[in-house]
């Protein structure tokens, strides 16, 4: 609904009006009794519901899903865009589904919708049996239980058949139908009492949801016998098998017992079958395992006659790395050296599977080492890690210094062998030294540099060196709590802020002495520009009016600034030297001569940044009004008018709004004439409303639209209007998408890419951007006019791919008048490719049918110059389709591509014919693009206009 309002020739901006509409294979739509619409659909069927959305600014539509977002595409965000489709929906799918539409302007309008998604399923049907003894040995009673489970929506309704006739229990004595408690209508039973001779037979269990949704009823039949019986199986190996790598391994799980045949599966916890598994009826061949294959191996055997037969297999496979020793001098005497008389241990550790397997042998010398009064043997070291062997040397004398080793393996396996060797002697054991280097304990890098955090350690055996992060819960660079360093240097490549702090270097207690640990500490300060705010700002005003420019700097490293400077359109503005302590901040009185773009460039010793602010007298940009449908009136003849409604943003902020200039053209056509408001000012959030006639039906034209003040003109703003028939479905039209609304044209990007395509403009680039790529402007030359592009650089490597994928095109026919075959449609865009390292960019068509296919139909690769170039070709789509544009990023940062004022029309494209003369005696025909050198001419020898 919209308000009047006082003013002539407007509208009051309305807030957000939302509907839901919805297409597809509908089964049902109802209203239940809190007016709320449910729309049911079977699962497999395509769901397309729409949001209607009406007021102004365009509001943004919002899909969100009571339990999470609307598709399982989607998890991690909700859905932006007027239609939410949802291909083969699922039965998790089903809930209630909220539209939310937002402008600014007043509360956001929600609808809801409850879809119920319909569904049946086989059923499964079990059999169990109850035998019972009854005064001895007199006489059995026996009892079969047939159950027949089955997932629907809406509850399933059964019936059971007994070869073809229908089982009733009133006219049958000897069963019995019931459904077990807590099983919500998912679960009938068929009781047979005492079982009869007649009771051998067929079984049907027959499902049915009345069809609903034109599903069709499902049933399952069992054939019940005096030999039905339940699964029994058996290995052909133990519980647990321990293998050698590289070698075979041959599972057999034997059916020993069962009636039907029972299927045998096989299954790994944790994670699947080894893809090099191979399965032969009930036997699983696994060739040459690797440790990765290792795991239970669970065989179940399955006949629907009682329960599951099951058995479970532990693969071990042995694996031994990392072999570590100790030496520890005697701990009764908290002692840190060897000394005669006193005891002295040495351990031996190796990471193994299993680890109880491992077998441990002491050497002297090369000779093996036994117990004695003096040497004591530990297979497992109660004060050491589990499965670690130590030898104790009691009351060490001169003899007992030598050269042990320990070697470690597991007998009879093909595993090679560890071996370490340790040397006990006067001289060759001390205990470690640590020490930070002089003018090492603050180290200062810039930020994207390398450096290297230095502890040194001296000792015998010298020790490795064990770094970590002091600041709780933070973990090294390389995202590990540790990181072993044998030389004492950590490394650290492309340091970034977040690495900025104290580390902790220690001695590791294997491989040396098992003492006290030495520790140090090395802090790492990060120095990087200063970061600024703002960044960027569009600063307008009236004229001859105070302006006051401030660039903030939020933080520093070192925060001690050496330099502030301030420019106007690339020139140094002269003024007397700031104080480096206080906010820099630029005052001066806006005239026509001092408009344009000023920058704060603020430096420390790590580097500068800049604050940009474009400052105008210009009057901001007029935002059109989009709505639904668009106001379009037809007139007599082959005519029609366009009701053109427009909002001035920030009218007060600069001089007066007397005006507009409009300009409307076609190709070949072009009037440009003024909209008087006789004395009447744009207000903040009031349609102006502006009626252009004699538009010529179905032709399209390119409205601009620019502010006028006393003083100056505005930017132009440009749209494309159409006379258009009101449809669901989005369909190829004559519309050009040049990107201007931060909406795209309902263009939408991949989820399954690596990065996004980025919309932008020049007054919105970076200031640091790459030098040499990607385009200065949109393809209309506008500084104010977008553009979409691929940003190649960091984090950004060779290979990545950014999809931008165009509306659903929903073609109902799919083929042309008779004998012409397909439909077929013009694609056109223009393309920027400027840059060295220019990777590729590909356009695909992709098909809708039972599954997406995706096919190249256009593809352009390197540097193609610093111009925008315009690319078309002809599509013929089997079905509803989409247009996706596939930028892949080269191999270095200067490979930006952009693409601009695409356009999706039905027919063929339309070549634009040109005489060109090389000499007096050739003529030479080329279409649409001038070739190099080359004049075109007409017969009045005048150039043809370029290709719009």
């Amino acid at each position: 609904k919209y308000m009047m309002c006082v003013l002539s020739l407007s509208l009051c901006a309305s807030p957000a009006n939302a509907q839901i509409v919805h297409s597809g294979a509908a089964c049902n739509v109802k209203d239940d009794n809190i007016s709320e619409r449910i729309y049911t659909i079977k699962e497999g069927d395509t769901l397309v519901l729409q949001c209607i959305v009406k007021g102004h600014p365009r509001p943004q539509v919002r899909w969100t899903k009571t339990a999470g977002s609307a598709s399982d595409k989607f998890q991690e965000t909700s859905i932006y865009n007027e239609t939410l489709r949802i291909e083969g929906i699922q039965r998790v799918q089903g809930g209630r589904y909220y539209c939310k539409a937002e402008n600014g302007v007043g509360v956001a309008a929600i609808k809801s919708i409850r879809v119920d998604v319909q569904y049946l399923d086989t059923p499964v049907l079990t059999v169990h049996q109850t035998i019972s003894d009854v005064r001895g040995s007199y006489y059995q009673e026996k009892t079969v239980f047939l159950r027949c489970t089955v997932n629907s929506n809406p509850p399933a309704r059964f019936i059971w058949k007994r070869g073809s006739m229908l089982i009733e229990q009133s006219k049958d004595n000897g069963v019995d139908i019931y459904e077990p408690l807590y099983t919500q209508g998912e679960t009938k039973v068929l009781k047979l009492k005492n079982l009869r001779p007649k009771d051998f037979a067929d079984y049907t269990c027959q499902v049915s949801v009345r069809n609903v949704c034109n599903i069709e009823d499902k049933s399952v039949t069992f054939k019940l016998t005096n030999a039905t019986t339940p699964p029994m199986i058996r290995l052909s190996v133990n519980d647990t098998v321990v293998v050698d790598p590289g070698q075979d391994v041959v599972l057999t799980c034997e059916v020993i017992a069962g009636f039907p045949l029972p299927t045998v599966t096989w299954s790994r916890y944790p994670g699947p079958l080894p893809l090099s598994a191979q399965l032969r009826g009930a036997t699983l061949i696994l060739r040459a395992v690797t440790p990765a294959d290792a795991g239970f191996y669970n065989c179940t055997a399955v006949n629907n006659v009682g329960n599951p037969a099951r058995k479970n297999i532990n693969l071990v496979v042995r694996t031994m790395s990392n072999l570590t020793f100790q030496i520890t001098p005697d701990s009764n005497k908290d002692s840190e050296t060897i000394q005669m008389g006193r005891d002295l241990k040495l351990s031996c550790h190796v990471d193994a599977t299993p680890q109880d397997k491992v077998n441990y042998t002491w050497y002297k010398n090369g000779a093996p080492v036994f117990n004695s009064d003096n040497l004591i043997l530990l297979r497992s070291d109660p004060d050491m890690a589990p499965g670690t062997s130590s030898l104790e040397i009691v009351d060490m004398k001169f003899r007992d210094l030598a050269t042990y080793s320990c070697v470690a393996n597991f007998p009879g396996s093909r595993v090679p062998e560890l071996r370490v060797d340790v040397n006990i002697s006067q001289n060759s054991v001390s205990p470690p030294m640590l020490s930070v280097p002089n003018g090492g304990q603050v180290v200062s890098v810039r930020e994207g540099g390398n450096t290297e955090l230095v502890c040194l350690v001296e000792g015998k055996p010298r020790p490795p060196i064990l770094w970590s992060r002091t600041e709780k819960d933070l973990l090294m660079p390389s995202g590990v709590t540790t990181v072993e360093t044998p030389d004492g240097r950590l490394r650290l490549k492309n340091v970034s802020r977040d690495m900025m702090g104290v580390y902790r270097c220690q001695t590791a207690q294997y491989n040396g002495l098992n003492i006290k640990r030495r520790e140090a500490q090395v802090q790492l300060n990060v120095q990087y520009a200063p970061i600024v705010s703002p960044v960027f700002e569009d600063r307008r005003s009236r004229n001859y009016q105070m302006v006051t420019l401030r660039c903030t700097v939020l933080r520093s490293n070192p925060p001690r600034l050496t330099d502030i400077r301030w420019y106007r359109n690339g020139e140094l503005i002269r003024m007397p030297m700031p104080d480096m302590k206080e906010t820099p901040e630029l005052k001066f009185k806006l005239e026509p001569t001092n408009n344009g773009s000023y920058e704060c460039r603020v430096s420390n010793s790590a580097g500068t940044s800049t604050c940009t602010f474009n400052v105008s007298a210009k009057p901001y940009n007029a935002e059109f009004y989009f709505d639904t449908p668009n106001p379009v009136r037809i007139l007599k003849g082959n005519n029609y008018s366009y009701n053109l409604q427009w909002t001035q943003k920030e009218p007060k902020a600069t001089d007066l709004i007397i005006g507009y200039w409009i300009n409307v053209r076609k190709v070949k056509y072009s009037h440009t004439s003024t909209i008087d408001l006789k004395g009447k000012e744009p207000e903040s959030g009031v349609l102006i409303s502006h009626t252009i006639s004699d538009l010529r039906i179905p032709l399209s034209y390119e409205v601009r639209l620019a502010p006028i003040t006393t003083y100056s003109t505005g930017d132009y703003i440009s749209r494309i209007i159409q006379y258009s028939e009101p449809y669901t479905y989005p369909r190829p039209s004559d519309h050009v998408c040049g990107f201007e609304d931060d909406r795209i044209c309902g263009f939408s990007q991949d989820r399954s890419d690596v990065f996004d395509w980025t919309r932008q403009n020049h007054l919105t680039q970076n200031p640091k951007r790459s030098a040499n790529t990607g385009p200065e402007t949109d393809r209309s030359g506008t500084k104010e006019g977008y553009y979409m592009y691929i940003e190649a650089s960091r984090p950004r490597v060779q290979g990545d791919k950014a999809r931008l994928l165009s509306p659903l095109f929903n073609v109902t026919s799919v083929r042309g008048p008779k004998g012409s075959g397909r439909i077929g449609y013009c694609v056109a865009f223009y393309y920027h490719m400027k840059g060295k390292h220019i990777g590729t960019l590909n356009v695909l068509l992709r098909v809708r049918s039972i599954a997406s296919v995706d096919t190249v139909v256009w593809t352009k690769s390197g540097h193609q110059g610093p111009d925008w170039k315009k690319a078309f070709f002809d599509i013929s789509p089997s079905g509803p389709f989409q247009i996706v544009f596939e930028g892949i990023r080269g191999p270095s940062f200067e490979g930006d591509i952009a693409i601009d004022d695409v356009s999706i029309t039905l027919g063929k494209c339309k070549s634009l014919i040109i005489i060109c003369a090389r000499s007096s005696s050739s003529i030479i025909l080329f279409t649409s693009h001038f070739p190099p050198s080359c004049l075109p001419l007409t017969s009045h020898n005048t150039p043809l206009p370029p290709p719009y």
